[in-house]
């Protein structure tokens, strides 16, 4: 039987792993079009979404679209059909279909667009080129010594005290803690206008700061306290399963002319635009979907022997100084598979519902 879900129930779901807070500043990721409480009757996956992309999904029934690219991205003023971003939107709308993007947010998803990209470079060892900044809180919190363990957990399962490969990590001292209700307090220990003091245990655990809202609603559900003494620090620490770029390993040194004839062929890029080959062969490899020259810095600092991207602009190609070689694959080649992407995350939690691979060609870039 076909699930039903609403479109808040699917996006919601993407946006648990991409949430759209870590998406850039400038980006306009989000339910563009639509009620988030319709039901859903089927879902079209695309790249971007143009006014071929909607016909597609009133063609297959689908009243819901998830474009990688949003087709807002700047403010509208008005909405006459002036230009496809203004018809798209009219057609979208008069068809009751949603228009949902995932933009930056799934680019600077550890397991987003860019892991897609390496993995069909056949690269391993993958880490984020440049890690988010400004993206980690440390979260203290007192509680009574025999609710340790019962608020740590509601900490852990709401997303709190996960480093890297490991999750569940935390950091406790024991102390006493002293405090006066007044006459208005309704306390769990002790009474109003006397002084209590209590064994507490501190616990320290690392935040994302998406994640900071969910986790301290955890935490005032489960602690026992009516007022929860707790501090958040902002830290200057990286976070290193969040941000842009990527950067990998071949399993073994390629020839360096055979690397791009390999990745001219797994893109089908029509034409690779390229530094001077410094190198006979290729090993280190640094690579962003979409525009991506603002990382060339990053992939120089990591010793990467090549960096793929796309839209290097002329003089930009000059920056690579002969210490790296910069390769510009073209924007949609990059990202083309990112449909691929969001169909495999959401078959493995909708399993029978309808999602659908969009077969417009949006690359709006022609070859002669």
């Amino acid at each position: 039987m076909k699930e039903k879900h609403t479109i808040n129930t699917i996006t919601s779901f993407l946006e648990q792993r991409a949430p759209l807070s870590s998406q850039e500043s400038y980006d306009n990721s989000g339910l563009i079009v639509g009620d988030p409480s319709n039901a859903v009757q089927g879902v079209l996956l695309s790249l971007d979404c143009t006014e071929a992309v909607v016909d597609e999904a009133i063609e297959m029934g689908a009243n819901l679209i998830i474009a990688h690219h949003p087709i807002v991205f700047k403010g509208i003023k008005k909405l006459n059909g002036k230009n496809y971003v203004e018809r798209t939107v009219i057609k979208a709308i008069k068809n009751d279909i949603a228009i949902y993007a995932i933009h930056t947010n799934l680019d600077n998803y550890r397991f987003g667009v860019n892991q897609e990209i390496g993995k069909r470079i056949g690269l391993e060892n993958l880490n984020i080129l440049s890690p988010a900044k400004n993206a980690l809180k440390k979260l203290i919190v007192f509680c009574p010594e025999d609710d340790t363990l019962n608020l740590s957990k509601a900490l852990f399962e709401a997303g709190a005290g996960n480093i890297g490969e490991y999750d569940e990590c935390s950091f406790e001292t024991e102390g006493l803690g002293g405090f006066r209700p007044n006459e208005a307090a309704n306390p769990a220990i002790g009474k109003s206008g006397h002084r209590e003091t209590v064994r507490e245990h501190k616990i320290e655990v690392i935040v994302s700061a998406h994640e900071l809202p969910r986790v301290l609603a955890a935490m005032h559900r489960a602690h026992p306290y009516e007022e929860v003494a707790h501090d958040i620090l902002p830290l200057e620490n990286k976070n290193h399963y969040e941000g842009a770029g990527m950067i990998g390993k071949l399993p073994a040194p390629m020839d360096a002319t055979a690397f791009l004839k390999h990745i001219k062929k797994e893109f089908n890029s029509q034409v690779i635009r390229h530094t001077p080959l410094l190198k006979d062969t290729i090993q280190h490899v640094a690579f962003c979907g979409g525009a991506g020259s603002f990382l060339l810095e990053a992939a120089k600092a990591h010793d990467a022997d090549i960096y793929i991207t796309g839209d290097f602009k002329y003089h930009e190609f000059f920056d690579a100084e002969n210490d790296i070689v910069i390769a510009d694959i073209g924007h949609y080649e990059s990202e083309q598979f990112t449909p691929n992407l969001l169909l495999s995350i959401l078959k493995k939690n909708f399993i029978n519902f309808a999602f659908h691979l969009s077969k417009v060609n949006t690359n709006p870039i022609n070859y002669f």
